[in-house]
């Protein structure tokens, strides 16, 4: 099981690195490039055409300001896209908007502006449909919030 994360620069690896922690810390692999939908389109394009032949199950792209990568993903693979908007300029909005509002045909499951971590656990939580280790981990994690949750 592998799960690429992508982002638009790299300038935006301080909130993008959050997901591969995340996933590190479920024993799931990741791979990280920077991909632009608009400085590197054809790079863009090829690697999500050749995502799902290149072993990977899940897709995170994290993106500001036009925020086009996650449905640029979206539109040239089949592999489940998750959006993150980042605060790239009018406080992530912009990108929030741009990232959720995708055609209909073309889905990208978009989580809140920064929002890596949950990006990472919803990955988690497609990989789990078919690994009951993996679901194991997940339900052991969401039991620790709740316990960290009721101690604090």
């Amino acid at each position: 099981m592998k799960v690429a994360i992508v982002m638009g620069s790299g300038s935006d690896r301080p909130v993008m690195e959050k997901a591969g922690q995340m996933l590190e810390r479920f024993g799931v692999e990741s791979e990280t490039r920077v991909l632009s939908a608009h400085k590197t389109p054809d790079e863009a394009i090829s690697f999500a055409a050749e995502a799902a032949a290149n072993g990977f199950k899940v897709i995170i792209a994290g993106a500001g300001k036009a925020a086009h990568l996650a449905g640029v993903m979206a539109a040239k693979s089949l592999l489940p896209v998750i959006g993150v908007p980042l605060k790239a300029s009018l406080d992530g909005l912009d990108s929030l908007l741009a990232t959720v509002q995708m055609p209909t045909g073309i889905p990208v499951a978009t989580v809140a502006i920064d929002g890596a971590v949950n990006a990472a656990l919803l990955a988690v939580s497609i990989l789990a449909v078919d690994d009951p280790d993996l679901t194991k981990r997940l339900g052991d994690y969401r039991a620790q919030l709740a316990a960290d949750t009721l101690a604090g």
